[in-house]
C-alpha cells in the first residue's frame, strides 16, 4: 500500500470486494438522500431566468418548503436512486484505472487525475438519461413553466372511477421520447462530460493534496479520518468553483432542450452577463460539502471495513 505524506491510501488489491460492494450500495444511497434537496435547488436556480423565482439558495429552500412541502425538495428522487448503478461503476472504474496507471507512474496526482476522469466518463454514460428525466421532475411545481415537459394532471371519469394514470416518471419519459426520440435522453451528454470529467479529475488530486498538507500541519496523534473529512469539502469547493460555468450550461441544455453547448454559453452571457456563470454555485458547494464529508468518511471507512482480513493487523490509522 502506498503512502501520501502521513495519509495511508488503501489500494484496490487490499480490498475484500464482497464487503466493498455490499457496504458501498448503502453508503451511496445514504449520501444521495442527504444531499438531494440541495441538488434540486441548484437545478432550479441554474434554469431560472435571472432571479425570476428565487433570489438565492436560502430563498429557494424556504419557498419550496412553504409552497410544496418536504416532498417538493425530493421531486424525482425515486428515479434518481437508479444512479446507484453509476455510483458503483464510478468507484470500480476509479480503483481499477488507478491500479492500471500505477504500472506506469508512481505519482499519486497522475493516478488520481486519470482515474477520476475515466470514472466520471463511465458514470456519466449511465447517469445522463436518468439526470435528463429527473431534472424535468425537479422543475415540476414552482419551476414547471421552465421545463419543456410537464406532468399531466390526474383526471376523473364521469362515472367517478379513476382513469388509469402513469407515474410522473413514465409521463415525462414518454414525452421526451415522443419529442426527441432516444437521443433526447442523452441531451446535454457532451456538456455533462465537460462538467463532470474535469470536476472528478480535479477533486481527487485536490483531495489528496489537501489531506497531505493537513497531515503536515496537524499533531501526529490526530486521526487520519478527521484530516480526510476536512480535505474532502475543501477539494469539492475548489473543483465546484472551477467547473460551475459548464454546470450552468449543462442544466440549461438538458432542461430547455438546447442542442449547442457553445451557443448556449454565448446566449447566457449575452442575456444575463458574466455573473450567470456563478448561478447555483453556493447551492452546489452546499450540496458538495456534506457529500464530500459523507463520501470521504463513508468511503474511507468503507475501504477500511473492506480491508482483507490478513491485512487488518498491519494497518494503523
Amino acid at each position: 500500500m502506498q503512502q501520501k505524506g502521513a495519509i495511508q491510501i488503501i489500494e484496490w488489491e487490499d480490498l475484500d470486494k464482497r464487503k466493498f460492494y455490499s457496504l458501498g450500495v448503502f453508503m451511496t444511497l445514504t449520501t444521495r438522500a442527504t444531499v438531494y434537496p440541495a441538488s434540486l435547488i441548484r437545478t432550479r436556480l441554474q434554469v431560472q431566468k435571472g432571479k425570476a423565482l428565487y433570489s438565492g439558495t436560502f430563498d429557494a429552500f424556504c419557498k419550496i418548503l412553504r409552497t410544496e412541502g418536504l416532498r417538493g425538495l425530493y421531486r424525482g428522487f425515486m428515479l434518481n436512486t437508479f444512479t446507484l448503478v453509476s455510483g458503483q461503476a464510478y468507484i470500480t472504474t476509479y480503483e481499477l484505472v488507478r491500479k492500471y496507471v500505477s504500472q506506469y507512474s508512481p505519482s499519486n496526482t497522475v493516478k488520481s487525475v486519470v482515474a477520476g476522469g475515466a470514472a466520471s466518463l463511465v458514470a456519466q454514460t449511465i447517469t445522463v438519461p436518468i439526470d435528463v428525466v429527473s431534472q424535468h421532475l425537479m422543475m415540476q411545481g414552482q419551476g414547471e413553466h421552465l421545463s419543456r415537459f410537464k406532468v399531466k394532471p390526474k383526471m376523473m371519469l364521469a362515472t367517478t372511477k379513476r382513469r388509469p394514470t402513469f407515474g410522473q416518471t413514465r409521463d415525462i419519459t414518454v414525452q421526451i421520447f415522443a419529442a426527441d426520440g432516444f437521443k433526447g435522453f442523452y441531451r446535454g451528454y457532451v456538456a455533462s462530460l465537460l462538467t463532470y470529467i474535469p470536476n472528478s479529475a480535479l477533486w481527487w488530486p485536490f483531495y489528496h493534496f489537501y489531506a497531505e498538507q493537513l497531515s503536515l500541519l496537524a499533531p501526529s496523534h490526530c486521526p487520519h479520518l478527521i484530516l480526510q473529512a476536512l480535505a474532502g469539502p475543501m477539494a469539492a469547493a475548489t473543483a465546484s468553483t472551477i467547473t460551475n460555468p459548464m454546470d450552468v450550461v449543462r442544466a440549461r441544455v438538458q432542461v430547455e432542450g438546447r442542442s449547442s453547448v457553445i451557443e448556449t454559453f454565448k446566449q447566457l452571457l449575452a442575456e444575463e452577463g458574466v455573473w450567470v456563470m456563478t448561478k447555483g454555485l453556493s447551492a452546489r458547494i452546499i450540496s458538495s460539502t456534506p457529500t464530500s464529508v459523507l463520501i470521504v468518511v463513508g468511503y474511507e471507512t468503507l475501504k477500511r471495513l473492506s480491508l482483507r482480513a490478513e491485512l487488518i493487523e498491519s494497518r494503523h490509522w
